[in-house]
């Protein structure tokens, strides 16, 4: 008769305190008490707790009484110092418990298991979920045993342990990055850094020293992909102790990757066309393509098999995303852009476009989009700051119209762009989506519906 094979118990005896039992939190929850941890579990609402109790969890404030536990797992949406901390994480710092993440967690149990899987971490303002899912896309494409998760997708803890020969793709959120202790990237990508998350982390200084940890304890053996596309990032080559790749999306970077026009190119010479890679255009996705194909090497994939991966990636919702065609006109879905640096890249992609932009504006509204606003032939503003950006329009004698609700604002665009206006009707808000709709996802799948709706009306068709 043959023995079961022990169960895999890596936080056996632990006592681990979870809070926040969200679409992470939960799942990870629920596989540290499978792996042998003592959780209790606490989130501030009352649906959350009734699930994890009906879970078969153990429920406990941990800001109640003396904190028992030997580490907190915060949800990264959840702040543990600014702008003010959770009761959980001032218990949690008193008692000298750390607060952490769950992809730390994910890394001490690979490393329980003696798997050598390699972990790749991106992060970013901007192009970290399109890098990190062009980057998994590759190595399956390629045949690798790979995961994919952390802030786009799965949660860590969510994710299978793999064999040595694996390769985890996590997309790292300055939230989650400011809560890792022992984690190691054998692969570290640094994109670009821009103003977000001030309330978080203070100021632009804070902030980039959270990003800056993706390189955190990193070997001379480990590589680290850095951005040449803004100072910031690029000041943080100094002091790094992997062997640091840069990558561009606009300039030649010598020993690194860069696009120069349409052509990926390193030292060696051109690596691929980046036409021939439908869902990567302009050229913040190309230094996203030359991030990949940094990381791709470095993980081993030959030349053909990046060029292939990039070639083949289809592309994100809501991240530039064709979702109809009629008339000769296209209609990009891009609500993934809350903000006026994310709405940029999007407006620097195309020559001409009838733009829709608008909801809850962040802090400078749409000004930094002022030299894009030659390629906008008409705008239809939609949201509760549609009057705001009406006024910064006007000031620069940008045609628009206040349509108030994409119901309004989509055959709207769509007329424009058919009567001769533009190519390419594109949704890229520069604006938070909460005024109108859950969440940005929800705003793009009503643009893609809409726009489907008018295509199939205009002998037109789905992308």
């Amino acid at each position: 008769m043959t023995t079961p094979p022990a169960p895999f118990t890596p936080f056996l005896g632990a006592r681990i305190a979870v809070v926040g039992l969200g679409r992470a939190g939960l799942p990870a929850a629920l596989r540290l008490a499978e792996w042998g941890a003592e959780v209790e579990a606490w989130d501030d609402g009352e649906d959350s707790r009734r699930a994890a109790a009906e879970a078969g969890l153990t429920l406990h404030d941990p800001a109640q009484g003396r904190f028992r536990a030997d580490a907190l797992l915060l949800s990264p949406g959840i702040p543990h110092r600014l702008p003010r901390a959770h009761p959980a994480a001032l218990a949690a710092q008193a008692a000298g418990a750390p607060v952490l993440c769950d992809v730390e967690f994910l890394y001490r149990a690979v490393l329980a298991a003696h798997s050598s899987a390699r972990f790749v971490g991106i992060t970013g303002t901007n192009g970290k979920s399109t890098t990190t899912a062009l980057v998994h896309h590759m190595l399956t494409a390629a045949g690798r045993e790979a995961a994919v998760g952390g802030n786009l997708g799965p949660a860590a803890l969510s994710l299978n342990i793999l064999g040595s020969e694996g390769v985890y793709t996590l997309e790292m959120s300055s939230y989650m990055l400011e809560r890792i202790a022992t984690l190691r990237f054998n692969v570290a990508v640094m994109l670009n850094l821009s103003p977000d998350h001030l309330d978080r982390h203070g100021d632009m200084a804070g902030y980039a020293a959270a990003k800056a940890r993706i390189f955190a304890r990193q070997a001379r053996e480990d590589i680290a992909v850095l951005g040449q596309d803004d100072a910031m990032t690029a000041a943080m080559a100094r002091g790094l102790a992997a062997r640091m790749v840069p990558i561009s999306g606009l300039s030649p970077q010598r020993g690194g990757i860069w696009a120069e026009g349409p052509m990926l190119r390193d030292d060696a010479g051109v690596i691929m066309d980046l036409a021939g890679a439908p869902a990567l255009p302009g050229s913040h996705n190309a230094q996203n393509a030359a991030a990949a194909a940094a990381t791709g090497f470095a993980l081993g994939l030959t030349r053909a098999e990046v060029a292939d991966g990039l070639a083949t990636y289809p592309g994100l919702p809501h991240r530039q995303e064709r979702v109809a065609e009629a008339r000769g006109v296209v209609f990009i879905n891009d609500s993934k852009a809350t903000n006026a640096d994310s709405a940029a890249r999007a407006l620097a992609s195309y020559d001409r476009v009838v733009w829709i932009a608008g909801g809850e504006a962040k802090e400078g509204g749409i000004e930094s989009l002022v030299p894009f606003f030659p390629r906008i032939a008409k705008a239809f503003l939609i949201g509760r700051d549609a009057t705001v950006l009406a006024r910064t329009l006007a000031a620069h004698g940008v045609a628009h119209e206040i349509a108030g609700t994409l119901e309004a604002a989509v055959p709207a665009a769509a007329a424009a762009a058919f009567g001769g206006a533009a190519p390419v009707v594109l949704l890229s808000p520069a604006c938070a989506s909460w005024d109108q709709f859950t969440g940005f996802d929800a705003r793009g799948d009503r643009f893609r519906d809409l726009s489907r709706l008018i295509a199939a009306a205009g002998d037109g068709r789905a992308a």
